[in-house]
C-alpha cells in the first residue's frame, strides 16, 4: 500500500503502548529540538506525570506512529484546568498530518475532561511544531529567553497557549 494511503486512527493510550510511545519520545529527544530531557523516564515517572484521561496515539495501519497526551501544570486546584501538550510524531510517520490529527483529537479530549488552557512550551527552531500549534488555534503568548540549559547553550522557549471555547467561558 502506497505511504500516503495509510490509515490514521487515534485511540487511547494504554499502559502496554509505552514501549512505542517511549521508542517515538527518544526520536524527539535524538533531534534536540523537541525537549530538554536527555532520556525518556520508565514508565511509573512518566505515568505519573500526565493525565490518564489525556493519553493518545495515533496508529498508522495499526502500528502507532505518534502519541500525545497532557501534564498537569499544577497541583494547586485553581489550575486544574490547565494542562501542558506534548505531542511526538515518528521520523517515519512525519509529513503525513499525524501530529494535526492527534493534536485535533487531544484539544477534543482536553475539553470534554473540563481543560479549559492547553500550553505548550516549543524550541523556536521547531517551526513545524509552532506552526502545528497554531493552525489549532494556539497564539504565541511570548518567549522565555534563555530557559534552560542544553549541551552547553542557552535554549529560548516559545511559550502559546490555547483557551478553549467550550469550557470555562462562563467565567469570561
Amino acid at each position: 500500500m502506497h505511504a500516503s494511503r495509510l490509515t490514521v486512527t487515534i485511540d487511547p493510550m494504554m499502559d502496554e503502548d509505552w514501549p512505542s510511545v517511549r521508542e517515538i519520545y527518544l526520536e524527539g529527544i535524538a533531534t534536540g529540538n523537541a525537549t530538554f530531557e536527555t532520556t525518556a523516564p520508565e514508565w511509573e515517572a512518566w505515568d505519573r506525570g500526565h493525565l490518564r484521561s489525556c493519553r493518545l496515539v495515533a496508529r498508522l495501519d495499526s502500528k502507532i506512529a505518534g502519541w500525545a497526551a497532557l501534564s498537569p501544570v499544577s497541583t494547586r486546584h485553581v489550575y486544574c484546568g490547565v494542562a501542558e501538550v506534548s505531542v511526538y510524531v515518528a521520523l517515519r510517520a512525519q509529513r503525513r498530518k499525524v501530529g494535526s490529527q492527534l493534536l485535533n483529537a487531544l484539544v477534543e479530549v482536553s475539553e470534554h475532561n473540563g481543560i479549559w488552557t492547553l500550553q505548550a512550551g516549543i524550541f523556536p527552531e521547531n517551526v513545524a511544531s509552532i506552526e502545528l500549534h497554531k493552525r489549532r488555534g494556539f497564539r504565541v503568548v511570548g518567549t522565555r529567553e534563555k530557559l534552560g540549559c542544553m549541551n552547553g547553550r542557552w535554549r529560548d522557549v516559545i511559550l502559546m497557549e490555547r483557551r478553549s471555547s467550550v469550557v470555562g467561558v462562563e467565567l469570561l
